[in-house]
């Protein structure tokens, strides 16, 4: 998904971690800023190691929570997880 510039993605061995999406400009980079999904339907900043602007991030939390749902139903499809109760979640 591409947002306000930003990709947003998955990285293909992180199934084992609590649900979270990886932000970068451009192409996906391992240093990329990491935001976490919570169990109560938020996101929360774990790191933001590609130093994403404050304005920019802030945007980027309100829109990654408004598609809360979207992104947990890809996380289930990408990490083949039937069932809501094996997905973990930071908090």
């Amino acid at each position: 998904m591409k947002v306000i510039g930003y990709k947003i993605y998955f990285w293909a061995n992180e199934a084992g971690e609590p649900v979270h999406v990886h932000v970068s400009k451009g192409n996906p980079t391992m240093n990329s800023t990491k935001i976490w999904l919570t169990k109560a339907g938020s996101s929360i900043l774990a790191n933001n190691k590609s130093k994403i602007p404050q304005n920019d991030l802030n945007k980027l939390l309100d829109i990654i929570a408004k598609h809360y749902f979207l992104i947990i139903s890809k996380w289930k499809e990408y990490y083949k997880i039937n069932d809501i109760d094996d997905i973990k979640f930071y908090c």
